[in-house]
């Protein structure tokens, strides 16, 4: 399959707003269940979905925290700016970034920019009974340089050293629920649009499959023998960004950072480089796994930024008929590539992972390392629905036609499915 030039509009159906759930149901996990087994579809409830699971098996999901990412400014004409932060600019790494004190600056869409000509934005609050003034200046030059233009490089500056940016969050941030819920986040989301586990800050949207887990599911999932891990990719507000080009190969996909530990690949060797992925972003970031083990096969000096995987390039490597890189004419194995990662961690004594990812997952794509998944059900014409009709081949619409017709509820705060091609 020529996967750059897959029609979108091939991975069209209708969904009309009354089958989007605007709110999750009480009970986490009593969500519906679809189960896609071989090409059987059936239905359970989500908290029996670990008797639907093999014993002994690798689960990995995403335990990233989405943080309270949407700011408010009034300018003194009364104009109100909106300020989205999406991607840490100065320190770039997320946990220096959520301590600094006093400045920091992040790469930022901004809403109603036109009413924000020049000047800075000022805003006054108080935290832990300490008053505060929070000054957001943009950064034009380093706009241009960072991010093309896309989105804004803004300074940010407050007087008073004993508050960190992380306090200033918590204070006056807004949680950003998805678009199409068409309504005001309300203080029940800060905690239903944050699965139980979450617990690394970072991403701007959350892992929805996640959001399903109770802590008495995963308790069952753990008596079944079910080794349990974890990866940390921040979901960006790209996830949403639909496709807009009638052929894919004129999307750019968004880059995410991942963070793996040690001990997830020494698991995943363990368990034979199979695993269960809990939600898209576990998938992108375990098959992303294999494409940089493959970088090592023959640089194994490279620095963790030129592990980064290009969109396009499971797809533009030399591969044979199973989907194996080939290398010097030898397929790169899947084991042989992540034990490239231990090794190059070793090396360096390094106990986690950090890269970053662009891949773009659509038919013609190979798996890897997911066997399942676990997910929910995805917006039409999106890169996450090309992703569910590679895991499995093509037979996407059975899932989606089975859903619509039994009354499964859509997107983030909708019900779940487990495939198993």
């Amino acid at each position: 399959m020529d996967t750059k030039h897959i029609h979108i509009s091939d991975y069209n159906y209708e969904l009309a707003d009354e089958r989007i759930a605007k709110f999750p149901l009480p009970q986490r996990d009593h969500s519906k269940l679809l189960i896609y087994n071989q090409g059987e579809v059936s239905d359970d409830v989500f908290y029996n979905l670990p008797n639907h699971l093999p014993q002994g098996a690798l689960m990995v999901y995403n335990n990233t925290r989405v943080i309270q990412a949407r700011m408010h400014f009034r300018k003194e004409t009364g104009a109100l700016i909106e300020v989205f932060l999406m991607e840490p600019a100065q320190p770039a790494d997320y946990e220096q970034m959520f301590q600094s004190t006093e400045n920091c600056s992040w790469l930022c869409m901004v809403g109603n920019l036109k009413k924000w000509k020049e000047g800075s934005l000022k805003r006054s609050f108080e935290i832990k009974g300490e008053k505060l003034t929070l000054t957001a200046t943009m950064d034009r030059s380093k706009t241009a340089e960072k991010s093309g233009g896309t989105n804004y490089w803004i300074d940010f500056q407050w007087n008073n050293r004993r508050i960190n940016f992380a306090d200033i969050l918590e204070a006056v941030g807004e949680l950003p629920i998805p678009p199409y819920l068409n309504r005001e986040t309300q203080e029940s989301d800060k905690t239903t649009y944050q699965t139980v586990y979450s617990k690394i800050k970072g991403s701007v949207a959350a892992p929805t499959a996640g959001l399903h887990f109770t802590d008495d599911v995963l308790k069952a999932i753990d008596a079944r023998g079910i080794t349990r891990d974890e990866v940390t990719l921040h979901v960006g507000a790209g996830t949403f960004r639909p496709v807009k080009s009638e052929t894919i190969d004129e999307h750019n996909m968004h880059t995410e950072y991942i963070v793996v530990h040690r001990h997830t690949i020494e698991r995943l060797l363990d368990h034979d480089c199979r695993a269960i992925a809990v939600g898209t972003t576990s998938v992108r970031t375990l098959e992303s796994l294999y494409y940089m083990g493959v970088k090592l096969a023959t640089h194994p000096d490279l620095a963790e930024d030129d592990l980064h995987v290009g969109q396009w390039e499971p797809y533009d490597l030399p591969h044979d008929e199973q989907g194996l890189v080939l290398v010097d004419d030898k397929p790169v194995t899947i084991k042989a590539a992540i034990q490239n990662l231990l090794d190059y961690l070793d090396r360096d004594s390094l106990d986690t992972l950090h890269s970053s990812t662009q891949i773009i997952i659509a038919p013609g794509y190979t798996y890897k390392i997911v066997k399942m998944l676990i997910t929910n059900f995805h917006q039409p014409q999106s890169t996450l629905l090309l992703l569910v009709s590679a895991f499995l081949k093509g037979d996407w619409r059975k899932v989606y036609d089975y859903a619509l017709s039994h009354d499964f509820r859509f997107l983030s705060y909708g019900d779940s499915s487990l495939l198993i091609p």
